[in-house]
């Protein structure tokens, strides 16, 4: 039986390898059908659009060689999507990669066959061709490349809000309540204020530094600006430091133009909230826009203002590359659009002085009859600066007669409890044992403890003397709220800064002790205001050190009620406290454009810092065609705090110096030494241009 089995087996093998052979062909076919069609598919779907079938895309690849538009197919399916100003997806060394349109054309000069666009993400024509050509400017401006400043100037999208947000209504143009009465009463105090929102109103473009007079609620005359631009159908773009001052326009703006009348454009309100608003500026929903750095470039339509306040906060300069400032963004948007400009604040940035000196701009200021009566300031010189005269009796006698009739406002520069200290006996710093770090006190129930590595030292004894008291050179703002609260019994005293910061008090009789930048806006003003340690903040060897602690001065007294005094506890020989006490921060700024000039830095000059290690630098400037006016400085080594080591090699900066005439030619210069460094995949070094600080 096995036999004939295995016989019947052999039999049938012929007919199965012939059904299997079919099953084979079939599935094979099939598959050929399969690739037949969705090569079919492809080539339909890689048929160019009738018209103006070449898309010119900047892609988001931030390499400085790569940093120019490339020619893609648009396919007949996205040929009425694919808009300038669309993102799209194209193909990009081996990947996807996202982009924007910037124009569709006829022809290419490509050799070559030209790839189709991938998809187009959206319809929205996101980047309008005004923003287009600011990102440009501004990449050849501070030498970087355009993609990072596109990443500025347009926020990740959000699809649910891409879809809920309203569109503009054809041929309705969004307007604002304009009281011209009450715009010229609330700009009354400032010498051609009045004159400024006129000229607004009317539709024209007056450029202006405006410095404000103390105790002047400097949010609703930016409102009343921005309502009388709006009225005349101009759009308004307004940039401030941070969300507390964004806020603070915000409420402005609606109580002057309307509670539809803004937009609130910054980082911190979330991406949807973010994205909405920079839709409705893009569509033309909102004609005002308020909000930090990243506002510079909103897509208002129709811009008519552009307003910076406080313009000398370092929170205006960008801190990813290409490091651009919101004053020279603004500046420059205004200049290519024929918008009016107002650069304002309590005081007065050396650039600002520049623009009213140049000509570019005419000054808004206070009358002296009219800021003095605004606000008296005393300064009081204390030989020691021990803890016991740390706050003169006269001093405590004003702000008990001012807590009468108000809160009363205490700057210190430092945080913290005791943030150093040192031996009683020979003032040596003391350090801690184990990583030589400096020694702090938190609060006066708990041991000394490292800043750096946290180790207490509830025994220590001083390594020079063998001391155990120890003292505190330097008082933090916690210690002066217990000292305050000793000095005045039965007040109130609150604490403002670091990681607690009041955004706002009322009217009752407290001490508000603040760092600078944290102060909070008392209701009506403050009755008082102090300013204690001064002498920790001067004498620092920056560029800047004189201009940026006047303007924390100047920012906290102009938080005062109209009649109040500021006291400031220094030597009132000191040029910048005599500006303080004068409250002449237009003096102050002109002395130090006339220093600067003799001295050959900025503004005089235009000035960039080419940062890396010691070896990139010096192949770096072989590669750069520098112009021969160019002053090369250094290079100097690089504190490791501000700019990390590359493995054991220190950071070293050379520091490139021109006529301010010829800057673009710089930023020209480095920008190519950039692009060939990046196409040859050298260590990079990082550049600079106008940098806050050396």
């Amino acid at each position: 039986m096995s036999d004939i089995h295995e016989a019947g087996q052999l039999d049938m093998l012929p007919g199965l390898r012939d059904s299997v052979r079919a099953v084979v062909r079939q599935e094979v076919d099939k598959a050929r059908s399969s690739v037949s069609r969705r090569d079919k598919k492809r080539a339909a779907d890689a048929e160019p659009a009738e018209t103006n079938p070449i898309a010119r895309v900047l892609v988001d690849v931030p390499v400085a060689h790569l940093d120019r538009p490339f020619d893609y197919l648009v396919p007949k399916k996205y040929d009425e999507d694919c808009r300038p100003g669309v993102r799209v997806k194209v193909p990009f060394g081996g990947q996807d990669v996202d982009g924007f349109v910037l124009e569709r054309g006829e022809e290419s000069d490509h050799v070559g066959q030209l790839r189709p666009l991938r998809r187009v993400v959206s319809p929205e024509p996101v980047l309008t061709p005004e923003i287009a050509d600011l990102t440009e400017q501004i990449a050849a401006r501070y030498a970087g490349a355009r993609a990072d400043v596109l990443r500025l100037a347009v926020p990740p999208r959000h699809a649910t809000a891409e879809a809920e947000a309203p569109e503009a209504v054809p041929g309705v143009v969004p307007t604002s309540v304009h009281d011209a009465a009450a715009a010229e009463q609330a700009w009354s105090m400032h010498t051609h204020g009045p004159a400024f929102v006129q000229h607004l109103a009317a539709g024209e473009s007056p450029r202006a530094v405006w410095q404000a007079v103390p105790g002047t609620d400097w949010a609703t005359l930016v409102a009343h600006a921005a309502a009388a631009t709006a009225a005349s159908g101009r759009g308004v773009v307004i940039c401030v430091p941070d969300h507390r001052d964004v806020a603070r326009v915000s409420a402005a703006l609606h109580a002057v133009a309307g509670p539809e009348s803004h937009a609130v454009l910054a980082a911190d309100v979330g991406p949807a909230a973010r994205y909405t608003a920079f839709l409705a500026a893009l569509r033309g929903t909102r004609r005002i826009v308020v909000g930090t750095r990243s506002a510079a470039f909103a897509p208002v339509r129709d811009l008519g203002l552009v307003v910076i306040w406080d313009d000398g906060d370092d929170h205006h300069s960008e801190q990813r590359a290409p490091y651009p400032h919101a004053r020279e963004v603004l500046l420059t948007r205004a200049l290519s659009t024929g918008a009016a400009s107002l650069v304002g604040g309590f005081t007065r940035t050396v650039e600002a002085e520049y623009l009213v000196r140049t000509g570019f701009a005419r000054e808004i200021a206070g009358d002296r009859a009219v800021v003095r009566q605004a606000a008296l300031v005393d300064a009081h010189w204390l030989q020691d600066r021990s803890v016991a005269t740390r706050i003169p009796q006269r001093v405590v006698q004003m702000m008990k007669q001012a807590l009468a009739e108000g809160p009363v406002l205490v700057q210190t520069p430092r945080t913290g409890y005791l943030p150093t200290l040192a031996c009683e006996r020979c003032r040596t710093p003391a350090r801690c044992s184990a990583c030589t770090g400096p020694l702090h006190l938190d609060s006066p129930i708990e041991p000394p403890s490292c800043r750096w590595c946290g180790q207490t030292h509830p025994g220590w004894r001083c390594t020079e003397c063998g001391h155990h008291g120890m003292r505190a050179p330097v008082i933090g703002r916690d210690r002066t709220a217990e000292e305050l609260g000793r000095l005045l019994p039965g007040v109130t005293v609150r604490s403002s800064g670091g990681d607690r910061i009041l955004d706002s008090i009322g009217t009752k009789p407290v001490v508000v002790v603040a760092t600078p930048g944290a102060e909070p806006v008392a209701e009506g003003g403050y009755a008082a205001v102090v300013l204690l340690d001064v002498w920790l903040s001067l004498g620092r060897a920056e560029l800047r050190a004189d201009e940026e602690v006047l303007r924390k001065w100047l920012n906290a007294a102009g938080l005062v009620r109209t009649g109040a005094r500021v006291a400031v506890v220094g030597d009132p020989s000191l040029p910048v406290i005599q500006a303080l006490v004068r409250w002449d921060p237009a003096g102050f700024a002109a002395r130090e454009i006339e220093t600067r000039v003799e001295t050959h830095l900025p503004p005089a000059v235009r000035m960039a810092t080419v940062t890396g290690t010691e070896a990139a630098l010096e192949e770096a400037l072989r590669l750069v065609d520098m112009p021969d006016v160019v002053e090369v400085l250094g290079p100097v080594p690089v504190d490791e705090d501000a700019v990390p080591n590359v493995g054991d090699e220190p950071q070293m900066r050379y520091v490139l110096r021109v006529p301010r005439a010829m800057g673009a030619t710089l930023s020209q210069a480095l920008g190519d030494m950039q692009r060939a460094r990046a196409a040859h995949r050298a260590t990079p070094v990082r550049v600079r241009v106008d940098p806050l600080s050396l």
